[in-house]
């Protein structure tokens, strides 16, 4: 019989080849308790945007700024998120994911504090950008330790199994930040992200254990952390899945970005009114997420879920660009809510798929591979974030354009780089997926 792996690696570059042999073998698996705490880091993003989305015409108010420059409030924190992962990431590789979360996790506390008592605009968006640089802590270590933790098929279920614990944060932060408007204002969404993040902080303490032993670390200083991105970005497969997932991301960071003007502003809903369609949309994502992860890996091929994925979201955009532009003449907000569920349901399948199947290349360098998935799909978020309102407050359009032109661009690398039918059995899940780690 074929070792596990076997077949994946005669079609993986040398690079990755290198990497397998030195992965540690598995003693054991992971606690309910630490897939939570996983779980927790991966929903810092969603956290941090999501609770504060329904405060933004507030925001935009109270500070007396356009909407435009409250914007970049959220632009910032996504920038911040994409350049702390850059940094972050091969830190994990060099000192152990321990020490790097948790110092990441302190100043993003820190800094979450303080963007409470922002008193101006150009405040809050250097706050911002400080909380997405410590924020990304979270984010680029999980996906790490995962990778120093799991293989194939079942790291593919473990990433649907974290996007059913982090797809709770989209679900319920909006409902949260619009509950705390009630309570009291814009203000007192960052003192409950404060004292969430509080609360993360000392479970990463007291329960994540290092995964990363010390021979498996990297030594080397910022040549070989240059040398080790470069060899990862040499590598076209692992760059197509790349730009795959920073495209599908942007998309969706489009319809975060200008979802709560178009409608509370377009449309006339309320806060509350927008947080329930929010949730809803979220609870779509995570539905199809868990679909993927309990019946369809293992028995169809990740790359096909993935293509099905991004053909998906093409046909939701393109039919919420025709809705917006007035090809069928004036429509209501349940349409276009639904065409929004069709997306971010989608994406359920695109997400988990994406980052198996890069983090498949790159066993060697977890931390680094995965600073690479995140900025890309961070920086390309926070370019779609100004996009969207270019055209003023009144019209969907931009949005939908920009979330038809991300699935074209998703789609053109995914069957240009990817190239899934030139690698037979390399992601059908049958093959490096059999083998669990701890």
């Amino acid at each position: 019989m074929t070792e596990p792996g076997a077949a994946e690696n005669q079609d993986l570059p040398p690079i990755a080849e290198r990497g397998a042999a030195a992965a540690p073998a598995a003693s054991r698996r992971t606690s309910l308790l630490v897939t939570l705490v996983l779980g927790g880091l991966t929903a810092v993003p969603p956290l941090s945007m999501d609770m504060y989305l329904p405060a933004l015409p507030q925001v935009t108010a109270a500070l007396h700024s356009p909407a435009a420059t409250v914007q970049l409030t959220l632009t910032t924190c996504l920038a911040g998120m994409a350049l702390g992962q850059m940094i972050v990431g091969p830190m994990s590789d060099k000192w152990g994911r321990r020490r790097p979360l948790l110092a990441g996790m302190v100043i993003y506390v820190l800094a979450t504090a303080l963007c409470a008592v922002a008193t101006n605009a150009e405040l809050l968006i250097a706050f911002r950008l400080l909380q997405g640089l410590a924020g990304a802590a979270g984010i680029v270590i999980a996906r790490a330790v995962v990778r120093d933790l799991y293989d194939g098929v079942a790291m593919a279920r473990f990433f649907s199994t974290l996007m059913l614990i982090s797809g709770v944060a989209p679900v319920v932060a909006p409902l949260i930040g619009s509950q705390i408007l009630r309570l009291t204002d814009w203000r007192g969404v960052f003192v409950v992200l404060t004292a969430v993040g509080v609360a993360l902080t000392l479970l990463v303490w007291r329960k994540l254990h290092e995964t990363l032993p010390p021979e498996r670390r990297h030594s080397g200083g910022l040549g070989q952390t240059l040398r080790t991105m470069r060899d990862l970005l040499a590598d076209r497969v692992f760059s197509g899945y790349v730009l795959v997932g920073a495209f599908a991301f942007a998309a969706l960071f489009a319809y975060i970005s200008a979802s709560p003007f178009v409608v509370q502003e377009i449309y006339g809903a309320s806060p509350q009114i927008f947080s329930l369609l929010f949730g809803i949309n979220s609870v779509g994502l995570v539905a199809v997420g868990q679909i993927n992860g309990k019946l369809l890996v293992g028995r169809v091929g990740l790359d096909k879920v993935l293509g099905t994925g991004l053909a998906v979201i093409a046909l939701a955009a393109t039919a919420l660009l025709l809705m917006s532009s007035g090809v069928f003449g004036h429509v209501g907000l349940a349409p276009t809510a639904a065409g929004l569920f069709v997306l971010m349901a989608a994406m359920g399948l695109v997400m988990p798929s994406t980052n198996t199947l890069a983090l498949l290349r790159t066993p060697h360098a977890a931390g680094s591979a995965s600073a690479l998935l995140g900025t890309s799909t961070f920086l390309l978020g926070s370019v779609a974030s100004p996009l969207v309102g270019v055209a003023g407050e009144r019209t969907a359009v931009p949005m939908a354009l920009v979330q038809l032109s991300c699935a074209i661009l998703a789609l053109v690398s995914f069957l240009g780089m990817c190239r899934p039918w030139q690698r037979r059995g390399e992601s059908n899940g049958s093959t490096a997926g059999e083998r669990t780690r701890l």
